[in-house]
């Protein structure tokens, strides 16, 4: 019930016109009293909700929001290029704990090959090494893909690199924006993180295997929100002429993210390299890489066909098979 309501109550104020406590109280079956309070949880997940005397409720500025109807219709007309698949389902949730957790909850009977999770704010959104992933509400995209991986676990080697190839795919399409990207799961922009890619898996290495694909893009992030980042960051709205349509751009990474795993499936990472290093923000830059206490230094020579990065140390190029790794510039 908490949820439905939150829900009605942003649905009601996105507009971005003033709506009396009264006539929601009304609409919700609720008190006054028990709508400010309401009000009071969806300032506490970064909504800039006023309230006058007399008038009611505004948002400072209107919310543009996901819209599941729009998002399908996209895809739909995008389809008629490419009679290939059947258009996925598609869920888009207001409030969430995360888009991820929310598939892997669900697996393995409840979700069909390319069902989508789109959230419009998480309360729980994590990044790599159980790092929180800061999710200011309708201001981002956060997009979790289930994927079948019937060639078992093995075949999730470089599933990383193929989905930054998409979200690049997706981005220059949108907006005609080029990204950078950072193995082994980084989207960079100007020499600074864009967007992220979690990928869990369950399942056993020679046997058919489930996979849940997150990505998460920093459109418009807001200054307060912005502050709880660790790292340094951007936004795409900040690096693009056109105002960007989240539902647009949603669709977009639906299709490449598709497309690119239909193509990994067939014939794997190798002929992607070529793409992937001309877009590697470190290629041939020397890098220090951090796997707890342990610093290696070395330059990178890029990826292999198995996902794995290339680095050269002491004039030898040692492949390097992710886990709890960081990349860094080595200055």
């Amino acid at each position: 019930m908490t949820k439905a309501v939150k829900e009605h109550l942003i649905k009601s104020l996105a507009p971005g016109r003033f709506v009396s406590g009264q006539l929601l109280g009304e609409q919700l079956g609720i008190s006054r009293t028990a709508v400010a309070k309401h009000i009071k949880a969806l300032l506490g997940i970064g909504l800039d909700i006023f309230s006058v005397t007399g008038k009611g409720y505004k948002l400072a500025s209107p919310l543009s929001l996901l819209e599941k109807d729009i998002i399908i219709s996209l895809l739909v007309g995008d389809s008629k290029a490419d009679r290939r698949t059947d258009i996925p389902r598609v869920e888009v949730h207001s409030l969430i704990d995360s888009t991820n957790d929310y598939l892997m909850r669900r697996l393995p009977n409840q979700l069909s090959p390319g069902q989508v999770c789109l959230a419009e704010y998480q309360s729980a959104g994590r990044g790599r090494r159980g790092r929180q992933w800061v999710s200011p509400f309708g201001s981002q995209i956060y997009l979790s893909m289930y994927w079948y991986l019937e060639q078992g676990l093995s075949a999730a080697m470089g599933l990383s690199l193929m989905t930054a190839l998409a979200v690049s795919d997706a981005i220059k399409m949108h907006c005609g924006v080029q990204v950078q990207l950072k193995w082994p799961n980084d989207v960079y922009l100007q020499g600074v993180k864009l967007a992220g890619i979690l990928i869990e898996l369950e399942g056993q290495a020679l046997e058919p295997s489930h996979c849940v694909i997150g990505i998460g893009v920093n459109l418009n992030m807001p200054p307060e929100a912005g502050k709880l980042i660790e790292q340094q960051w951007t936004d795409l709205q900040s690096h693009s002429d056109v105002k960007i349509n989240r539902n647009a751009l949603s669709a977009q990474l639906i299709n490449c993210l598709r497309q690119r795993l239909f193509a990994y499936q067939q014939a794997g990472l190798v002929p992607m390299l070529d793409e992937w290093h001309s877009h590697d923000a470190f290629l041939n830059k020397r890098v220090k890489l951090i796997t707890g206490e342990k610093v290696t230094h070395g330059i990178c020579r890029g990826v292999n066909g198995q996902g794995a990065l290339l680095l050269e140390i002491d004039s030898q190029v040692k492949p390097i098979y992710g886990g709890e790794v960081s990349l860094r510039i080595d200055e």
